[in-house]
């Protein structure tokens, strides 16, 4: 049994939208160390699940505990990229403006950032390969090149914890293996890492976790254990020969 503390302590959370149930009864231990791949169909609460640990939606019932302490104590420890569609690409920010974004938690309100937030900075778009994309405006950017400045704006941010959500979506091949290879360097650094993620034809490849959801909490822990037929049969409620026909599992 692995006796590692969890880093993320999640007991009995329940979460509802308009009196309509999201989340029911989840219970969830997150250790540090790994890249956790957060798996369940459209609906299965995923996205909400990122949110109740960040405190942004209303909890109907349960607690969540982050280092051994209430999430909200903890709320710098932890950096959320969001799907792309939750960002506004009109506001007019430059790729080094959003980046620096991730140095403010770190400052006092009225504190002015420093040589070695800049630092910080250069340092994470040059780990993304987008230094030279620093002046232009985030709006003008290709897919691919918009998540990796929202990863480097949370590498920015120096945090254990990071939530991804569906960081894979609308990218190229290039930036999509840049970004399983910082997310795996990362997790060898300590970090933890949780990813939505749609694909399950590649998470043996990426995640050494997942976490099988649908409204509930169906399977989580080591892929090679979790990631079974039966498991992805219950998590994805009978659609398992649509996703063989997608190429979305091995025959």
């Amino acid at each position: 049994m692995n006796t590692t503390p969890a880093v993320i302590t999640i007991e009995d959370l329940s979460v509802s939208y308009e009196r309509k149930r999201v989340l029911s009864n989840v219970y969830l231990r997150v250790q540090t160390g790994h890249v956790y791949g957060v798996l369940g169909p459209n609906g299965a609460g995923k996205s909400t699940l990122f949110k109740a640990i960040l405190g942004l939606v209303e909890v109907a019932n349960g607690e969540i505990f982050v280092n051994g302490l209430p999430s909200s104590a903890q709320r710098k420890e932890v950096v959320y990229v969001p799907q792309k569609g939750e960002v506004d690409w009109t506001f007019p920010a430059t790729v080094y403006d959003v980046v620096l974004m991730g140095r403010y938690p770190h400052k006092k309100v009225f504190s002015r950032l420093n040589a070695a937030d800049h630092a910080k900075a250069r340092a994470a778009m040059e780990e993304l390969d987008i230094v030279a994309l620093e002046h232009r405006q985030i709006g003008e950017l290709s897919g691919g090149q918009q998540q990796r400045v929202f990863l480097a704006r949370a590498l920015c941010q120096e945090a254990d914890i990071f939530l991804l959500d569906e960081p894979f979506v609308g990218v190229d091949v290039t930036t999509e293996d840049k970004i399983v290879t910082v997310l795996k360097n990362l997790a060898a650094a300590g970090k933890t890492l949780l990813v939505v993620h749609h694909d399950l034809s590649t998470v043996t490849a990426y995640f050494d976790q997942v976490v099988l959801l649908n409204q509930r909490v169906i399977a989580y822990g080591p892929t090679d254990v979790v990631f079974t037929e039966e498991n992805i049969a219950k998590a994805y409620s009978g659609q398992l020969p649509i996703l063989h026909q997608m190429g979305m599992l091995d025959e």
